[in-house]
């Protein structure tokens, strides 16, 4: 626990979507004061927030002005779109960001968390090779083999990400991920692809001055490269549950810092492997809304503000499904939001974006059950009622 702690701390968010929305009502719940930025206006957690900034993240003199401004006690970054070198001078001057700013640095970035775990940590990943032009992309993709995955160094909810049967789908791949890309490099990344058993997150908790605690495992299924769906708890063995415990605390430990971090990894029916890793909560843990006593935002909180974290609990089993819109509004409206709510244990969150676009993210449905299965057929009926309008 941090020493002498004072509410309200100030603290400001950089990415205010939904996850940073869920984050800023639980920091206002115990009297914190948040500034969400982002690159447009009205974003989620903007309408939530004490004051907003609307603001290029990518540059280093919008993100002084703003840090100047407000003199935040605390830095959370939420998306990958940072300008981390700016964040490594802000923490060398005193400002704390959250996990770390080297942490961030790292994670932003596909080559250098997947270099970090595989070459310094020695832990197991899928085969990966970089290509920064379609020329090196078909030589890396076919040493690896096929099917692979091509996805950039940098972008978040699965954009610019395709799993590649053949040569003769490179070049879509290379323009797809260049596409989805965030940030300013052109730099892309090929893993082996990893046949699964299931797909998991595991929510990892480090604290400043207490041992790295860990949510019970998340399953989830992804289309596109984005999560549509999760549950929780994932049925995977109590030895493979150890065994990936073991490679996150690995890994966190090595990154430092306080917060929780979403560690994705691929069971198989003999391995655990090492994925990915956000420093901050993850889309997929969204269903610890419903699920546990205190949800992965109250926990990234605590974690960063060093309150003590005496238990964590899932009440039952639990999922979530995606509300995704199909076409591109700046005028939208939910139908059908009380038929979901009909459904029994169900909860419907709309994040509030103020467009659409195919395939984004709107909202989100939650639900119990009595088991597993229960829940993600009540959590995906519910998400399916809900119709997204073009007024």
């Amino acid at each position: 626990m941090k020493k002498n702690l004072k509410l309200p701390q100030k603290i400001m968010l950089l990415g205010s979507g939904e996850l940073g929305k869920e984050f800023v009502i639980a920091a206002q719940r115990l009297g914190n004061f948040v500034v969400a930025v982002d690159r447009y206006a009205n974003a989620p957690a903007m309408q939530v927030a004490d004051r907003s900034e609307v603001i290029s993240m990518l540059n280093e003199d919008d993100l002084e002005r703003v840090v100047q401004q407000y003199q935040p006690d605390f830095i959370v970054p939420e998306i990958e779109a940072i300008r981390t070198e700016k964040l490594l001078e802000f923490e060398q001057r005193g400002l704390t960001v959250i996990p770390t700013a080297a942490a961030t640095n790292y994670t932003m970035n596909r080559d250098r968390i997947r270099d970090l775990a595989h070459h310094q940590l020695g832990i197991r990943t899928a085969k990966y090779a970089y290509a920064s032009s379609l020329e090196e992309l078909s030589k890396v993709a076919a040493e690896i083999g096929f099917p692979n995955v091509i996805k950039p160094v940098m972008s978040s909810s699965g954009k610019g990400q395709s799993v590649v049967a053949s040569a003769d789908e490179i070049e879509p791949a290379w323009h797809y991920a260049i596409e989805g890309a965030r940030g300013d490099t052109q730099k892309i990344i090929i893993e082996e692809f990893i046949d699964f058993e299931i797909e998991i997150t595991l929510l990892t908790i480090k604290q400043w001055d207490a041992p790295t605690i860990f949510c019970p495992p998340i399953g989830h299924r992804q289309a596109r490269g984005d999560y549509q769906e999760s549950w929780q708890t994932a049925e995977i063995s109590e030895a493979k549950i150890k065994q990936a415990e073991a490679i996150a605390t690995k890994v966190t430990d090595a990154l430092g810092g306080a917060g929780i971090f979403g560690v994705e990894f691929f069971i198989t029916k003999d391995e655990v492997i090492f994925s990915e890793l956000s420093p901050r909560p993850h889309d997929t843990g969204m269903v610890t809304l419903i699920s546990q006593n205190l949800n992965e935002f109250e926990l990234h909180l605590r974690a960063i503000l060093g309150l003590p974290i005496p238990k964590i609990e899932v009440y039952s089993p639990a999922a979530s499904a995606v509300i995704l819109a199909s076409e591109y509004s700046d005028q939208i409206s939910f139908v059908n939001v009380a038929e979901a709510l009909a459904t029994p244990d169900a909860e419907i969150r709309l994040f509030g974006k103020p467009d659409s676009r195919p395939y984004r993210r709107m909202g989100v449905a939650l639900a119990k059950g009595k088991t597993v299965a229960e829940a993600r057929t009540k959590a995906n009926k519910a998400a399916k009622t809900v119709n997204i309008v073009n007024n």
